[in-house]
């Protein structure tokens, strides 16, 4: 496992689901760490809907989303009220933020319009690896900003030669040339939606966010964050921690459909939560053995870890979903 030092010190936290289905078990593995370390420091674990893709997100899903929690014991310090309409922890309530950040950046020089097209973007960029990004070449960055566009304009920052490096506090050492890797990066589409690299940055600083828990595959997206919490100034950017993910019994990065995978089904089928917790905690190295505990359980012996100075010692590799909670599940 890879190890890393926190301070006992008190820690914000966050989980910010995207309210498109379910609650599954890779949301519940970054929800469940990010949760003890705000308790167990004697901090804050903050809950924020990213909702801004509207077209994406399903009705009903939000709140489902917060029952699961409620349920599992990951209850929250600051959130969404179930029951009350999104407000100021649903980003679809905080575009004026956005706007305002966006304007910052804009006065400084930093960003310029884009009318270029995917395609046109594809027949110019360097191909991609399979599952890489295309890299903006860079059309629209000397064009007039005040042209007539092609197309609704977007909003792209311009990137600085350089590498940026951080330390995660599960992957280690970590550096990419953010110019040569992605480009100049949209932060608010032609049709208005703020980009979800410009919002994360400007809620984490918002909500002063200490310490961020999520998925290996967001790994690559931080340097761009960095680079836009650094452009935006203020206070620092919070440490980074991302897990490996969760797979299905065929190693395979869970989806909607894995069996086993949906905290919702589990739920149907009778499996209790102190079950999952277990199970999860284990992984993470929070729990000895995978026995069913509560989640209060994880609190006490992780705090004397950090005030013993004990580096904590994340997991190194996937963690598959146990075979016991898809064989609860009808066929």
């Amino acid at each position: 496992m890879a190890a890393a030092s926190l301070p006992p010190t008190p820690l914000r936290t966050r989980f910010a689901p995207s309210p498109t289905g379910d609650l599954h078990l890779g949301s519940v593995w970054v929800a469940l760490a990010s949760w003890v370390l705000a308790r167990a420091t004697g901090g804050a674990f903050v809950v924020r809907v990213e909702d801004l893709d509207r077209p994406r997100v399903v009705p009903g899903s939000a709140e489902s989303i917060l029952d699961d929690l409620t349920w599992l014991g990951l209850r929250w310090d600051e959130g969404p009220r179930p029951g009350e309409a999104p407000g100021a922890h649903h980003q679809s309530q905080r575009h004026e933020l956005y706007t305002r950040a966006l304007a910052r950046l804009a006065a400084a020089g930093l960003t310029y319009p884009c009318d270029c097209s995917r395609a046109e973007i594809a027949r110019v960029a360097s191909a991609p690896h399979a599952g890489e990004e295309l890299v903006y070449p860079g059309t629209c960055r000397g064009k007039d900003p005040h042209r007539a566009p092609r197309r609704p304009f977007a909003t792209r920052l311009r990137v600085s030669p350089g590498e940026v490096t951080f330390t995660d506090g599960a992957a280690g050492p970590f550096t990419q040339n953010v110019a040569e890797v992605v480009g100049d990066f949209v932060l608010r589409r032609g049709d208005g939606t703020f980009a979800y690299q410009l919002a994360v940055v400007v809620d984490d600083l918002a909500m002063a966010i200490d310490v961020v828990v999520r998925g290996a595959d967001l790994l690559p997206s931080t340097p761009r964050q960095l680079l836009l919490a650094r452009a935006l100034g203020g206070a620092a950017p919070p440490r980074y921690v991302h897990l490996p993910l969760v797979v299905g019994g065929d190693g395979e990065r869970l989806a909607h459909r894995t069996q086993g995978a949906a905290v919702r089904a589990l739920r149907s089928a009778g499996v209790e939560p102190e079950a999952i917790v277990g199970a999860l905690a284990f992984g993470l190295g929070l729990a000895p053995d995978p026995a069913p505990r509560h989640a209060e359980e994880l609190v006490a012996p992780l705090t004397a870890r950090l005030a013993a100075g004990e580096p904590l010692r994340w997991p190194e590799e996937p963690f598959a979903v146990p075979a016991a909670f898809a064989a609860r599940l009808p066929p």
